[in-house]
């Protein structure tokens, strides 16, 4: 299937391909097209042609084709999540959230389409009337990561579209097969010819002309944050959203329900195989209660199974690639002089790109493993003396992603909510577990304060435009006339 540049509502091939994997089993899944600039530039001139139409549509209206794409992806749930499974490696049921986020991100933002809020105020003068509007920021450039290829896609595609705006896309290379089995569902539901494009490829070639090109307005990316700064260099001016990672901390107070807090560690810090931005690779444990919390950990890391996420029994999955086992092996070795090796460090000796789920103990806050984001199987556990040691290590980082404390004082917990820099805070919960209608973004180099999902997920994709409209007949002068 080299069939993967989709143009004016057209699939099309390229003269070059490349191979997408099964990072469980290391085999091909299929080939994809090579795109160019020049296929960025013919899918840009459809964007353009399609946008005047598009953005005069009625919000409602786009709305309804947002409900249709809910409706296909429900319809083909089963099928969209063993091919999450079997193109990004994370466990079905994880596959089977992925999409769920799809459906649920399209309905909520289908909904929007009825509100579009923007919102009104007294004028300072007799006769006048003064309110903002939504407006779409026209043609925008998205490029996606592939630890979740149907779910953020559909973040900022649904966003994009019920704004207004027409899209090129250009998802991972390492999960072309699920981006092109979204846009397909997209091109069933009716979106019209132009409004969206994706074209695959890589990051040097087709994902540079999207950045840089004067023609695209607006810009949303998720991915790395070295990766985000070149991209706050290069594209010009334009409006620009940055989702860029994370290095999330879980605190254990010592009043903490502790077998809680394990299954909540367990779940940050190793569902998806640790590749989230969101993933838990930090816990921060009070000093009282160290040692039955690293008991309790070794137990359950040693209870879980690796293997084929198509497998029922399968807890972890493969990395999503070599690149990503070499990655994790060169933290674990850093991570054995920086502190004390409790469970996992290597990589499975098997077909495909498996790694052990790692635990390190005894790790200081300025430890590299402590402050890098590794985007693999491996926590590391910080000992702290009081809940003010803990936000302080806490905030001891780059990011602001998520968050999690553990305590049952309240006191302790609306202080952590307070006091801890990130985007998101969970108490008694996980780093993980975003739900649509609410915003998902972080603070410091995490991003540049855009948010996606809930009605904040909207502004990443319009303009806020200001009217006056004046009935008095008569020319009256802001700041003058209303003394």
């Amino acid at each position: 299937m080299d069939d993967s540049l989709f143009i004016n509502g057209k699939w099309h091939g390229g003269k070059k391909t490349f191979t997408s994997l099964n990072p469980a089993t290391g085999k091909s899944i299929g080939s994809f097209a090579l795109g160019t600039k020049k296929d960025v530039e013919k899918a840009i001139e459809a964007a353009e042609k399609a946008l005047p139409e598009w953005a005069g549509t009625p919000a409602p209206k786009r709305g309804e084709y947002l409900f249709e794409i809910s409706r296909l992806l429900r319809k083909n749930k089963e099928k969209l999540a063993a091919r999450v499974t079997e193109e990004m490696g994370k466990v079905l049921n994880e596959a089977r959230g992925d999409v769920q986020e799809a459906i649920d991100i399209f309905e909520y933002m289908g909904g929007e389409g009825r509100r579009l809020f923007g919102h009104t105020t007294p004028s300072e003068m007799n006769n006048k009337t003064a309110y903002t509007i939504r407006k779409p920021v026209g043609t925008v450039g998205i490029i996606t990561p592939w630890n979740f290829p149907i779910a953020i896609p559909a973040w900022k595609i649904s966003a994009a579209l019920i704004g207004g705006n027409t899209i090129v896309f250009k998802p991972s290379s390492d999960t072309p097969r699920c981006a092109a089995d979204l846009v397909r569902i997209l091109d069933e539901a009716g979106i019209p010819p132009g409004v969206v494009n994706m074209i695959t490829g890589s990051a040097s070639e087709v994902g540079n002309e999207i950045v840089t090109n004067p023609r695209i307005r607006g810009l949303s990316f998720t991915g790395s944050r070295e990766t985000g700064k070149w991209i706050t260099q290069h594209a010009g001016i334009k409006k620009i959203g940055l989702e860029l990672g994370g290095k999330n901390a879980i605190i254990v107070m010592e009043d903490a329900n502790l077998d809680l807090a394990v299954e909540g560690i367990i779940w940050g810090a190793y569902g998806t195989t640790g590749q989230r931005c969101t993933a838990a690779s930090r816990i921060i444990a009070h000093e009282k209660i160290r040692k039955p919390l690293e008991e309790k950990l070794a137990g359950r890391i040693e209870k879980l199974r690796i293997g084929n996420g198509m497998d029922s029994k399968t807890d972890i999955g493969p990395l999503i690639n070599e690149k990503a086992v070499e990655k994790s092996l060169q933290y674990s070795i850093i991570g054995r002089k920086e502190g004390k090796l409790v469970e996992g460090g290597k990589a499975l000796d098997t077909k495909g790109f498996f790694f052990e789920p790692t635990l390190f103990t005894g790790v200081k806050p300025r430890a590299r493993i402590a402050q890098e984001e590794i985007f693999g199987p491996i926590a590391a556990i910080l000992h702290v003396k009081n809940l003010n040691e803990a936000i302080r290590v806490c905030n001891n980082t780059v990011y602001g992603l998520s968050s999690s404390i553990y305590t049952n004082d309240i006191t302790r917990a609306m202080r952590a909510i307070d006091q801890i820099e990130a985007g998101i805070t969970y108490v008694n919960s996980s780093t993980i577990g975003a739900e649509v209608h609410l915003p998902f973004g972080g603070v410091k180099q995490t991003g540049n304060g855009t948010r996606e999902a809930g009605s904040e997920g909207i502004h990443e994709f319009t303009e806020t435009k200001t009217v006056y409209i004046d009935y008095s007949g008569r020319l009256q002068k802001a700041q003058i006339d209303n003394r």
